[in-house]
């Protein structure tokens, strides 16, 4: 792999994951709305902190990305592909508790879950580039 497509490939990459942070930010807002009501009994629905996570972790996502790209250590690369990995199976069963919401958001979770899927292919391809 020639080094104008390395680079091309990580700003792909770098793409995604800022898509996924600003389709996370935008979700998170919409099902705010319906999860944020208190309960008859005054409790709060529990998976509203579920849907602080997606935020957390998608900017986590974009910053690890920068991070590792802007490493030269090979090790180095390695830790941050390893933390990316674990931040996406941390998004990814985020996402499945906020599908079991009772919110009419829970449908824009599968648009989310489809663009953790492709960041996934993406990561996969620059893992093997390392």
């Amino acid at each position: 792999m020639n080094n104008r497509t390395y680079l091309n490939f990580n700003s792909a990459f770098y793409k995604k994951a800022l898509e996924i942070s600003y389709l996370s930010k935008k979700i998170s807002d919409y099902l705010n709305t319906d999860l944020s009501v208190l309960s008859d009994d005054g409790t709060e629905n529990p998976n509203i902190y579920f849907s602080g996570d997606i935020i957390q972790q998608s900017v986590s996502l974009s910053s690890e990305v920068l991070k590792a790209q802007q490493t030269t250590k090979a090790s180095q690369k390695y830790v941050h592909a390893h933390t990316l990995e674990w931040l996406t199976y941390r998004m990814t069963q985020s996402c499945k508790r906020l599908s079991k919401c009772n919110s009419d958001g829970r449908d824009f979770i599968l648009i989310l879950k489809k663009e953790i899927k492709k960041f996934k292919k993406l990561q996969k391809q620059w893992v093997l580039s390392l």
